[in-house]
């Protein structure tokens, strides 16, 4: 779909730090940690909670009363009297959610739409389904994260097999996966430099993280948590994560927790809402993609092509390219496909090195985009990312 009337304000958006799974908010309830999140948010940028007209919910892990999804998160920080979907996506939630939310707009059916994207893949949960016709009535069971993340029912194969099987397809060797690992390390270094002065035009920093009950602040993250230093050595060292692979543990990305929001609304309303009027943010178009059962990483392409064409541009006109690349493998395989350099994508950093919650990576990535464009003095960007299913979703903004 290609939108005309679809605008982001700037500065309308923000992400937490994403911090590794298990780690320091592993035990947070990810609606009520967005809500609280996403007040402190719209506080700062002077954004009261009464000119929403919708909230759209991103998840992909459930948490206890989270069948309420998007009203209840709406109740929470300040806005009972609207309403919206939960969407999930797998890893394309975000990208589905900010799509969905530029649709009701460029409809009319909705003036401002808040865009919430929330997931803790720590302590998933542990569900049970009934089987009352199995021997003895005995049910099963399913890890929510770490199953789904090992077995997809239609490919009967791993995430990570999926990597495999496109390295193997596409002459993708260890060594073209190991130059990515590092280069994206390397960019992700620049997000860092002058005290983290690039996710600080964006991220909530720093980030007091209370206890379960809400009163006692027991950590506060300065930064993301669990970003693994990438050397050449110590990729070398790594074995292949299967046998006879070339996809090591150095290649891929890892769970994380964390959410992420992004206001979307039309023209008038963005230049209200904007933090500053000399930057437009309009989303332009979204393309969606399926590769072949197991070819995951390959979907980003034809997901990105349709964006391009709904768009009315080419690939020399893109200013700026962000990827959600769980495996090292999407990119190689990407820029192959495109004609682009490597070099030329995620300038700061990727979801390879600073993890991925599922729901809100995207959504960090579309704002990572927005804001290297308004540092570079506009154009067109494209963020694209692969989901379970072998799927992706690619998005076109523009910034003026």
């Amino acid at each position: 779909m290609r939108f005309e009337n679809v605008y982001i304000p700037y500065g309308a958006y923000w992400s937490t730090p994403f911090c590794k799974w298990q780690g320091c908010l592993s035990h947070l309830h990810s609606v009520r940690f967005a809500a609280e999140v996403a007040t402190t948010a719209l506080q700062r940028s002077n954004i009261p909670p009464d000119v929403l007209d919708a909230l759209f919910l991103g998840m992909t892990v459930p948490q206890q009363s989270s069948f309420y999804g998007a009203p209840w998160a709406a109740g929470l920080l300040g806005a009972p009297d609207i309403t919206g979907p939960t969407i999930s996506q797998a890893c394309a939630t975000s990208g589905k959610v900010i799509a969905a939310a530029a649709a009701e707009i460029e409809l009319g059916h909705h003036a401002t739409v808040l865009t919430v994207l929330c997931d803790r893949t720590s302590n998933s949960p542990h569900i049970y389904y009934p089987c009352p016709m199995s021997p003895g009535g005995i049910g099963k069971h399913e890890d929510w994260v770490w199953d789904n993340f090992s077995h997809d029912p239609f490919a009967q194969i791993s995430m990570l097999q999926t990597a495999e099987n496109v390295a193997r397809s596409a002459g993708i060797d260890r060594a073209a996966q190991d130059e990515v690992a590092l280069l994206r390390y390397s960019q992700y270094k620049d997000a860092l430099a002058d005290d983290s002065a690039f996710l600080r035009r964006f991220m909530i920093l720093p980030l007091d993280v209370k206890d379960a009950s809400g009163r006692k602040v027991i950590h506060t993250a300065v930064g993301d948590e669990g970003v693994f230093p990438s050397t050449a050595e110590g990729l070398a060292k790594l074995k292949p994560a299967t046998e006879g692979g070339t996809v090591t543990f150095g290649h891929q990305t890892y769970p994380a927790d964390g959410n992420a929001g992004l206001i979307i609304t039309n023209k008038e309303k963005a230049t209200e809402l904007t933090r500053d009027t000399t930057v437009t943010i309009r989303v332009v178009s979204v393309g969606h993609g399926r590769a072949d059962k197991g070819f995951m990483a390959m979907a980003n392409v034809p997901a990105t092509k349709q964006a391009l064409q709904r768009a009315g541009i080419a690939n020399k006109d893109v200013k700026a390219i962000n990827t959600h690349n769980p495996f090292a493998v999407n990119d190689v395989y990407f820029a192959r496909e495109m004609g682009i350099d490597v070099a030329d994508m995620n300038r700061f950093g990727s979801s390879l090195v600073w993890g991925h919650p599922q729901a809100p990576t995207g959504a960090r990535l579309v704002i990572e985009l927005i804001e290297e464009l308004a540092r570079a003095g506009g154009g067109y960007g494209l963020f694209t990312g692969c989901a379970a299913g072998d799927t992706a979703l690619a998005l076109v903004v523009k910034v003026d």
